[in-house]
């Protein structure tokens, strides 16, 4: 998640070598089982190791850096997880046809960029389908009613009994 590598204290590697050597602390020093993961040869994670090679291809780039910095600071990672679901919350950015269900309104929907904070609750209940591996549109009704008792019903002060949907969703980014 985006959101978690904002928090880290410290830059992540940048360069190819010190990917490789970082990510092979992860998988106990085995170049075939970190060759599999991002998807190339044995042989040229062992070149890369020994600085024989200095830059990689544009997939095998974008591979080293997406298992860096997903495998980063593993406990600064779980710190946050843990203050957003027991009692920062955190916040949603959605940009997104919402659509609405209120007596005395018109269901005419529109496209909306929302960024407002949700609720730890809600925040809970997303990072858990999150690390269950729920994919973006599984979270989507979850969202939906995080941003309704927040944004539109103001936390239950207005609109009582408003319900907001949203399809056609163009992003959604979570901040801590």
């Amino acid at each position: 998640m985006r959101a978690e590598r904002k928090v880290f204290t410290r830059p992540a590697p940048k360069s190819a070598n010190a990917q490789v050597k970082f990510l092979l602390t992860r998988v106990k020093g085995s170049a075939k089982a970190l060759a599999e993961r991002v998807g190339t040869s044995t042989r040229t994670i062992e070149r890369y190791r020994a600085a024989k090679l200095k830059t990689p291809q544009k997939r095998l780039q974008a591979a080293l850096v997406e298992e860096t910095e997903s495998e980063w600071q593993p406990q600064v990672r779980a710190q946050a997880r843990e203050q957003a679901s027991t009692s920062g919350g955190m916040m949603v950015e959605v940009t997104a046809y919402f659509g609405f269900t209120c007596t005395g309104s018109s269901d005419d929907g529109r496209i909306r960029t929302i960024t407002t904070p949700i609720s730890p609750t809600y925040a809970k209940q997303i990072l858990e389908l999150q690390e269950a591996g729920a994919t973006e549109e599984d979270l989507h009704p979850i969202v939906a009613e995080a941003i309704t008792e927040s944004y539109f019903t103001e936390w239950g002060t207005r609109a009582v009994g408003l319900r907001a949907d949203f399809t056609h969703v163009q992003a959604i980014e979570f901040l801590f």
